[in-house]
Order: C-alpha cells, then sequence, then structure tokens
C-alpha cells in the first residue's frame, strides 16, 4: 500500500482543519503502491509491424496468463507506449510477481515479447 501522508490535506473543502499523520511527512521512504517487480517488455513482429487487433490480444494474453500456457503468470498493464500505433516496437511496463513468458510463439505467430528490464519493488 503506498504511504500517502507526504501529501497532507490540511482542512476540508469546507474549510474545517484536519489532522494528519506527521510521521513521513516530507520524508522519503521505501514505500509504493505496487507489488513484485515491474517489467519493461518490448513487443514486436517479426515481418511488418503488429496491427491494433495483435497488440491487444497481446496484451490480453499478458494481463489472462494461463492462455499460453501452465508456467505463465498473469500481469497488470501499467503503462504502454508505441510511437505511432502500429509501428514497432511497443513497449509495456507490467506489474506482477510472476514470470513473463517470452517463449517463440507465446503471443502468436511472427509476435515476440521480450523483457527490456525488470525492476524489483522489494521494501
Amino acid at each position: 500500500m503506498a504511504d500517502a501522508s507526504i501529501q497532507a490535506q490540511t482542512y476540508t473543502n469546507a474549510g474545517v482543519a484536519l489532522a494528519y499523520n506527521t510521521t513521513n511527512f516530507e520524508q522519503l521512504v521505501n514505500t509504493q503502491g505496487l507489488s513484485g517487480n515491474l517489467i519493461v517488455a518490448e513487443i514486436a513482429k517479426g515481418t511488418g509491424s503488429a496491427t491494433e487487433a495483435e497488440l491487444v490480444a497481446v496484451l490480453k494474453k499478458i494481463c489472462n496468463g494461463t492462455d499460453i500456457g501452465a508456467t505463465q503468470d498473469a500481469f497488470n498493464v501499467v503503462g504502454f507506449k508505441a510511437a505511432t500505433l502500429g509501428t514497432d516496437p511497443a513497449y509495456v511496463l507490467l506489474n506482477g510477481t510472476g514470470t513473463l513468458g517470452t517463449s517463440s510463439g507465446d503471443y502468436g505467430t511472427d509476435i515476440t515479447v521480450s523483457i527490456v528490464t525488470t525492476f524489483s519493488l522489494a521494501v
């Protein structure tokens, strides 16, 4: 759970004064609202560029996990970036605690998903 105490509202919209947590107020602390790992992954098509429908299908498989095999874990998509939709590569920011499938054919014919980098969110 994120520590939101770094931002404190001291008055309500009606002007009533509030008490707030001063323990971590305006301090940098090792907390965050995500769990497990953040993974930056690249989605690319070998020939040509992936269509919007192909990208949506890949993202659904990443989110469902079980669509591509027993070893695939489900992830939450927390960010997506393509310079121009339908232009390779596209990048996706994923949050999860498992293993992202990167085997050839996991996400469709001629579509590959590769891990660019992983950030561990353990605090």
